[in-house]
């Protein structure tokens, strides 16, 4: 235990607030979230108000002054700048101060270099790494002597910092193409699946909501989760039985966060492209954070930005155990705490009642030669009435389908109904 504090990166937070930043403090306190999952040991913080940031330093000389000073005081290994810092203040930073600065990017990039599990997930975060890295390789550029561990250095390494632009950039191309290959991979898997008119459900939300207890709970299977933010990079898609043999697959992505660095989102856009395909999205709000609206927008933004804003979503406050008193903002939501006993079968139905909402209602007559083909149609509906062998006899079979899989009823005689 004391071996593991000794190791820690004692680190100070800087941020400055320009007039009109509404949500600087819910900022500030997930960066000292994301420093700790980092692995470090937050010893001070340092707030600055100003009109804009300096273009040399980030803040100002004045309080430059007092970080120097508490850096020499307390052995401070390591500053975190809230904000993308310019390769000039970023060299400048680390002239005045004597130590290794990273700004927030580099160091959402480090906890993701942390947490990628698959070859996929490695390279896309090498990837990301070096595209930051190499603006500022240049002139001064990151004082290299200061990169050689730690937060904000993972990944690619020390040896890969010390390269040159050139090398840097086939590097990246070499990356790029590997990428390729998989996203080709991954594309022909895909196509499969869109073939197959299985009816597919995506789990998005904040980094932390819950997403991969959720996922767990209904495939009965492990999928990595914990209390920590990123705990999940690698899209999962599982398949998933919510009544009788219809079939749906569930896909578990990356979790969001503000300032997403722009690196990340084109270097993980095929994997978020799982999602992009989806019938239904599950958007999963940890109901007990305090700045749960807040994050509930930062994830619809950038479902509008990925061009994923017009598949129909189902609003999940999660952890309710852990609430009082809730304002929802979503109005199309459901309420529970996913670690409960009665998860499972409360998950099932709500999204049972959703698929309801979103799919046709039919009657079928079955005749004694149309038996062979329901087997295969009770994969694609909901069934209206549980018991059915009657339908395998020469009967009628009612429930709803997907309109994506009405063609389906063409084999029988048969017309839709109405809710």
């Amino acid at each position: 235990m004391l071996e593991t504090k000794k190791q820690q990166e004692r680190v100070i937070l800087v941020g400055v607030a320009l007039k009109g930043e509404d949500d600087f403090a819910l900022s500030m306190d997930e960066l000292a979230s994301l420093a700790k999952t980092a692995g470090a040991e937050v010893v001070g913080t340092y707030l600055q108000n100003r009109e804009r940031y300096d273009s040399k330093t980030f803040v100002g000389s004045g309080k430059l002054d007092e970080i120097k000073q508490m850096i020499e005081a307390d052995e401070v290994d390591t500053v975190i700048v809230n904000n993308r810092l310019t390769p000039r203040q970023n060299s400048n930073l680390e002239d005045i101060l004597g130590v290794k600065v990273i700004d927030r990017m580099q160091l959402i990039l480090d906890i993701f270099a942390m947490r990628a599990r698959s070859h996929e997930g490695k390279l896309q975060v090498h990837l990301a790494q070096l595209q930051y890295m190499l603006p500022r390789l240049s002139g001064q550029g990151i004082m290299l002597s200061r990169q050689a561990g730690g937060i904000g250095s993972r990944g690619p390494g020390e040896s890969q910092l010390e390269l040159d632009r050139r090398t840097i950039r086939n590097q990246i191309h070499d990356i790029e193409q590997k990428l390729k290959k998989i996203e080709k991979s991954r594309e022909r898997s895909r196509e499969k699946r869109l073939s197959d008119t299985v009816f597919r459900i995506g789990l998005v939300g904040y980094t932390n909501a819950g997403k991969s207890t959720i996922m767990n709970v209904l495939t009965d299977q492990s999928q990595y989760e914990a209390d920590e933010l990123f705990a999940t990079l690698d899209a999962t898609t599982k398949q998933i039985y919510l009544q009788g043999r219809f079939q749906a697959t569930l896909t578990d992505t990356v979790g969001f966060i503000r300032d997403l660095p722009t690196e990340l989102v084109a270097a993980f856009r095929s994997t978020l492209e799982e999602s992009r395909q989806v019938d239904l999205l599950l958007h999963v709000i940890d109901a007990s954070d305090p700045n749960h609206s807040e994050q509930e927008q930062v994830v619809l933004d950038l479902l509008n930005d990925l061009g994923m804003g017009d598949i129909p979503r189902l609003a999940i406050y999660n952890k309710m155990d852990q609430v009082k008193h809730l304002q929802a903002t979503a109005f199309h939501n459901v309420r529970l705490s996913a670690k409960s006993l009665e998860a499972r079968e409360d998950l099932r139905e709500i999204i049972l009642g959703e698929l309801q909402e979103l799919f046709v209602p039919f009657h079928v007559k079955v005749s004694a030669e149309e038996v062979a083909a329901i087997y295969d149609l009770v994969k694609y509906v909901l069934l209206g009435n549980r018991d059915f062998e009657a339908a395998f006899s020469g009967g009628t079979l009612s429930g709803y389908i997907a309109p994506k899989n009405q063609w389906r009823l063409e084999a029988f005689e048969w017309k839709q109904s109405s809710h």
